[in-house]
This record gives structure tokens, sequence and C-alpha cells, in this order.
């Protein structure tokens, strides 16, 4: 999507300058001191209308806390969540009631998040009874419907979740997320704990879904084979930030940032032949209750200088439609292998 075309996309969710901070206790008896793991730490950004926004990062990068405090599963520390224009953070409990219609989630757990002493019929029909939409017979009607349309089979609508497979419990969760035909869905990492056999059917129905039912999705995954596969435009998560954004073939053919470039150095070729350096990060994750100064990647970057540790790096558009939060992003078609020599030049240079 160019940037004339996003000009004249409609923008159906926005973010702006959201966190969450979870308080602390001190580590003394007596300790008075506050602390706060910053989970997610002034983040701003678009959803458009139509369109599939994949998220990736580490574990513990605050992906999952992004997407549950958008729903408002959690409240924000601060920032703004705009959906059509309104900022859903400022609306009370009936206002919100009427908002599940419109934004749903698909659950990590496939099996925990489906109460168990429900059938699969129970657990997607409560939907319709928390909303009022349907009643008996009509009821039933839409719950088999929805089964069919996730690839179950309709006639299982009195089964339990323990007598399904993962997959197929997964299939009852997306069915009970779209039960009242949302308009934005975000998905937490909804394949992460299937077989990888199941997984690709997963995504080829949510993106099947996508088109029939003209979803737009904030898709958060670990797998970035997966997020590549569904994805219009990717996000890149490092410790409560946003550090890359753009069109997904830009973030895997050319990546900005050298905390993406150490990422898709891992990902696995297709063809045997074909040789890939991976480059090994160094250190440990920072704690998000104690995370660097400057910019926060700098303790593992390879390329970090002394304005890393003093500097916040600006979130700006380093290429069309391409944002990035670095000091020395890479150039197109440059590796961070190269970024790295080039460095080491440099240092030589400035020594002698």
């Amino acid at each position: 999507m160019t940037n004339k075309q996003q000009d004249e996309a409609e923008i159906l969710l926005r973010i702006e300058s959201l966190k969450k901070h979870f308080p602390i206790k001190g580590s003394g008896l007596f300790s008075r001191e506050k602390k706060v793991v910053k989970a997610v730490d002034g983040i701003s950004f678009e959803i458009y209308k139509g369109e599939t926004l994949g998220l990736v990062g580490e574990s513990g990068c605050g992906k999952s806390t992004l997407g549950r405090n958008i729903l408002r599963l959690q409240e924000p520390t601060e920032g703004k969540v705009y959906f059509r224009d309104e900022n859903i953070l400022t609306y009370k409990e009936q206002e919100l009631r009427k908002l599940r219609k419109e934004i749903q989630i698909i659950y990590q757990d496939p099996f925990g998040s489906l109460n168990p002493r429900f059938t699969i019929g129970q657990i997607i029909s409560e939907m319709y009874d928390i909303h009022g939409v349907a009643k008996g017979a009509e009821k039933e009607r839409k719950v088999k419907e929805m089964l069919e349309l996730v690839g179950l089979d309709p006639n299982r609508y009195h089964s339990y979740p323990h007598e399904f497979s993962g997959g197929q419990r997964q299939r009852v969760g997306i069915a009970r997320a779209l039960a009242l035909n949302p308009e934005f869905v975000v998905a937490d990492e909804p394949v992460s704990a299937l077989d990888v056999s199941v997984q690709s059917q997963v995504i080829n129905l949510l993106m099947k879904l996508k088109e029939d039912l003209g979803l737009t999705m904030l898709f958060i995954a670990h797998g970035l084979n997966v997020v590549r596969h569904i994805s219009d435009r990717v996000g890149v998560m490092y410790l409560g930030n946003l550090v890359e954004l753009s069109e997904t073939d830009n973030i895997f053919n050319h990546p900005a940032h050298p905390y993406t470039a150490a990422l898709l150095s891992t990902v696995p070729e297709a063809d045997p032949y074909l040789r890939k350096e991976r480059i090994v990060l160094k250190g440990e994750v920072p704690s998000p209750a104690n995370p660097p100064s400057g910019c926060r990647f700098r303790t593992r970057c390879p390329i970090a200088t002394e304005r890393c540790k003093s500097e916040v790096p600006a979130f700006t558009e380093v290429r069309d439609n391409h944002l990035v939060a670095c000091h020395y992003p890479l150039k197109k078609g440059q590796t961070l292998k190269q970024a790295i020599a080039e460095r080491a030049m440099e240092e030589q240079v400035v020594q002698a």
C-alpha cells in the first residue's frame, strides 16, 4: 500500500501513545520505592479497514498486552484508542457492551478459553444470549451456521470441548469470536499452541473468513513465516516499543531495523542450497522494569554508538511507507553484516 493508497484508505483503528505499566513492589522489607513493568510504553499506529496487521516480537515484548489493552480486557495506563474516530477508552459499561459486537478476540489457548462444562453449542450461543441477538430455534440455526462456516460438523452441536482436537477447538474459538459478525478481531497467537500440520489449516481458514466477511485483523504471532503468509503489513515490537512497521514485503525483503534483520536471519529457507548467515544477538533481553536509557535495543545492537545511549530514536519514515525507530537504519538492500562491517571501519578511522 503506497502513501497515496493509505491516504485514500479508511482508518478503522488508531492507537495513540498507548501505555500499560504494571506496578511491582520494592525488594526490601521497608522499601518505599515504586517500580513499574513497562509492558507497553508509548505505541502509536493505525489499522486500515479490511487489512491484516501482523505483530511480531520475542516473548515478553508486550504483544498480547497491547492486544488486550486495545479491546479493554485490560485497562491501559495512558493513551488513546480510536475505533471509527471515537476514543473507546472513554466508554462506560453500557457503551462498551455495545462495542463488543464490533470487536472480538481469538485466544491463544484453544482449550483453556473454552468452558469444559458447556457444549460447543452453548459456548457459541452464549454470545447471542448476552447481546439478545437470537433465541430458541433461530439461535440454534445461527450456531450451526457458524460451525459450518469454520469447517465443523453442525451435528456436533451437543459435543463438549474435550471431544475435539486442538485444531477443532480453535475453530470453535474462531466461531465464537465471529458469531456477532464483528468488524475488528484481535487474533492473539491463534496457532502457537497447535501442531505445525494444523497451523496452516487454521491460517487458511482465517484468510478465507477475512475475504468472505470483510474482517479487519490484528494478528499477533511468534512465527515470522506465519505472519508473512497472512499479513498485509507487519509491525515489530521490542521491549514494549514498536521499532518497525511497513508492508510485509518491505519488512521481509528490506528490513530497516537491526533487530528485525536479526529476527529474519533465524527464519529457515525452503531451499536447501540457499545458505543464510544467522545473526546471533549478544546478551539477554533487558527487564521491562528497568529498560536501558536511549534506544532500548542498544545493549544487544551490533551497530550501536554512544548516541544510542542517551537519545531515544524517533519512530519516523525512512522510506516510502516504512517506519522505523533507529538512529542508524539499514539502507535498502543493505544487510546487517554489511552494516556491522561499515561500523567497524568507521570506528577504526576515528581511533586512527
